[in-house]
């Protein structure tokens, strides 16, 4: 055998032990029956029968022909050892067939076993190639599923981004309606519904910023669960493709394949560090926590809705509410203005008439002074009489009469002017409050009708958010 061949064989001893060229194995019962030869002198074969394997020294004999002494072995002697080399060379030629015959036997049976063996390998190859295909498939599904929960949860959280933003509108013009109607005056200030409904709108839109801040937060932390669980799928799924990519090409190596060679020791290096049934359970955990995460996800999407078409609801309902109170308490102004002014109408002509009267009852007074200097004068002239003259006759107590008549009628007709000026008086404050009124229920309409409702024509938000921000839900 040449040396390379003996350097190849040398490859598939244990390299734990001092390697030496090794013999044909033997079977236990060739190895009883083999001799065991140190000796090759035939001397060491003479023996027989229990008789000792040393036939001692020869008898020692002297040839004339010679000038010593020699050995000489008898004629017996010498038929012995021919016998026992005849039996020798039978019993090892015996033992040479058995042993070929038995080497024979063991090279089918490790050729079977190694081609066996090989093709076990190779199924088991194939079976794990299939397993860690599988797996990969279950992975890659899981994480396309993944990305795509990823990419909704993605678009509510700008959808619920967007609609926070917008909430800033609505918010804006309700504070901006409650700052207007602080200008209001005197008796219009109220706090009627239109205030109080204010108020509660903008405490529904501070509430709804609140849920949607709330939501956003947990948005944000599903999405990075959501990454981590998909980044973990994807590091599983990379090493499934590499170990597929590795065993698959080990499936396909064969005996005459290029590149195989000889690895000593390898088959004493253990490196691995799970078993198969750990391996399926890192991936099934894998698996079972990106679909936790989605499922929560989904749920955090729907809670996103959820709340969106809640807030949106609120929110339109309250500013339908507000923008009712507004109208019912513009009408309720403005009835009141009308009847202001038609009272003020009706004042104004009351002040008209009284003037009027006034200048009668000043015209009356004036005009009893000629009839009382008539009176007057009579009843002086008359006291010009002499002597039995003077008398007490009717036409003194007439003319007396009429003196305290007309007394009589200036006093009540001044009373009466009196009484009218002082009403006069009454009518004209009245029309300056009524106008006062007016006026700051002129200022009401002005600031409920034009500054609050002119921005609240329309509801306040992006139509680019979506539908539920456009319309009602419900």
């Amino acid at each position: 055998m040449s040396r390379s061949a003996r350097s190849s064989l040398a490859f598939y001893d244990n390299p734990a032990i001092v390697r030496t060229r090794s013999a044909t194995p033997l079977t236990p019962e060739m190895s009883k029956i083999l001799p065991y030869v140190s000796d090759k002198t035939i001397s060491r074969h003479l023996g027989y029968a229990g008789r000792s394997m040393d036939l001692g020294h020869a008898k020692n004999y002297f040839n004339p022909a010679r000038s010593t002494v020699y050995s000489r072995y008898s004629p017996q002697d010498w038929g012995v050892s021919n016998q026992l080399n005849f039996s020798l060379s039978d019993k090892e030629r015996s033992f040479g067939e058995r042993l070929r015959a038995d080497a024979w036997r063991a090279i089918k049976e490790t050729d079977a076993r190694t081609r066996n063996r090989q093709h076990d390998v190779t199924k088991k190859l194939g079976e794990r190639v299939y397993d860690i295909a599988f797996w990969k498939n279950e992975l890659n599904n899981e994480i396309n599923a993944m990305a795509t929960e990823i990419e909704n949860l993605k678009e509510y959280k700008r959808t619920c981004e967007r609609a926070l933003s917008d909430t800033a509108n609505p918010l804006h013009i309700a504070e901006e309606c409650l700052m207007n109607r602080e200008k209001r005056q005197g008796i219009d200030l109220v706090n009627d519904d239109v205030e109080k409904s204010l108020v509660r709108e903008v405490d529904i839109i501070k509430k709804c910023q609140a849920k949607m801040k709330k939501v956003l937060d947990k948005a944000y932390v599903q999405l990075k669960m959501n990454r981590a669980s998909q980044h973990a799928l994807e590091i599983d799924a990379k090493d499934k493709h590499h170990a597929q990519g590795l065993d698959d090409r080990m499936h396909g190596l064969r005996n005459n394949t290029a590149g195989i060679g000889f690895y000593p020791g390898i088959e004493n290096i253990d490196n691995t560090i799970t078993i198969p049934e750990s391996w399926a359970r890192y991936t099934q955990e894998n698996i079972a926590r990106s679909q936790k995460e989605r499922a929560a996800s989904e749920r955090l999407r729907g809670e996103i809705d959820s709340i969106l078409r809640t807030c949106a609801n609120d929110m339109w309902n309250m500013f339908n509410t507000v923008n009712n109170a507004f109208n019912m308490r513009i009408r309720e102004t403005t009835d009141a203005r009308n009847k202001l002014q038609s009272h003020l109408q009706r004042t104004m002509a009351e002040i008209f008439d009284m003037e009027k009267n006034i200048e009668l009852l000043r015209k009356a007074i004036q005009d009893k002074e000629q009839p009382m200097k008539v009176a007057q004068t009579r009843l002086d002239e008359r006291t010009r009489r002499i002597n039995v003259e003077l008398c007490n006759d009717p036409v003194m107590k007439s003319l007396q009469r009429e003196v305290n008549e007309i007394r009589e009628s200036v006093r009540i007709l001044k009373e009466r002017l009196k009484a009218s000026e002082l009403s006069l008086a009454r009518l004209m404050k009245t029309k300056a409050t009524l106008e006062h009124d007016i006026s700051v229920k002129e200022n009401s309409l002005r600031i409920d009708n034009v500054f609050c409702m002119g921005m609240r024509k329309g509801f306040p938000m992006d139509p680019k958010v979506g539908p539920i921000f456009q319309m009602p839900t419900c």
